[in-house]
C-alpha cells in the first residue's frame, strides 16, 4: 500500500473520529504529496521519496519546536509536538544510536576512512544507507566522532 492511500484511509478515520491534530499532520502530508506529483518533473514517487518527504516533514515541525521553545511559546510548541508525533507513525523504525554507532564503523571500514578529510564518503554512503532510518544530523555528529 503506497503512502498516499494509506494517508487517505487515516484520513477518512481521523475525520469521522474528529482527530483535529491527526487531521492538520495528514492533510500537511497529503498536500506535500500533491505538490510534488504536480511539480512539473513528471518523476513518480517511489518509497523512498514518500520518506524523504515525511523526514521533510517532521525536521520542519522541529526546526518550528526549537525555535517556539527558545520564544517560550509553549502553546504552539504543543501543536509541533504533536505533528511531530503523528509524522514518525509513517517513518520506517529509526535505529538508536549504538546501532547508528555499529553501523557507521562498518562503513568507515569498508571505505578505508581514517580522517575528517574523507567524511564526505562516509556520509554519502550512509546516507544512502540509512535513509529513513536516522536523520542525517545524527548520522553526521557520529561520524564527527569516529573520524575525529
Amino acid at each position: 500500500m503506497s503512502l498516499e492511500s494509506k494517508i487517505m484511509d487515516d484520513l477518512k478515520a481521523a475525520m469521522k473520529a474528529k482527530d483535529k491534530t491527526a487531521l492538520r499532520s495528514l492533510r500537511a502530508i497529503k498536500t506535500a504529496i500533491q505538490m510534488q506529483k504536480t511539480d512539473g518533473s513528471g518523476t513518480e514517487l517511489d518509497e523512498a521519496g514518500e520518506i524523504k518527504l515525511v523526514q521533510k516533514l517532521v525536521k520542519q515541525r522541529k526546526d518550528s519546536l526549537d525555535i517556539f521553545e527558545k520564544q517560550g511559546r509553549e502553546d504552539l510548541a504543543v501543536t509541533e509536538r504533536e505533528e511531530i508525533g503523528i509524522l514518525t507513525k509513517y517513518l520506517p523504525k529509526q535505529m538508536d544510536a549504538a546501532e547508528l554507532e555499529t553501523f557507521i564503523k562498518g562503513i568507515i571500514e569498508q571505505t578505508g576512512a581514517s580522517s575528517m578529510k574523507d567524511m564526505g564518503k562516509v556520509m554519502g554512503m550512509a546516507s544512502k544507507q540509512l535513509a529513513g532510518k536516522a536523520d542525517g544530523k545524527t548520522i553526521s555528529g557520529i561520524v564527527k566522532a569516529l573520524l575525529g
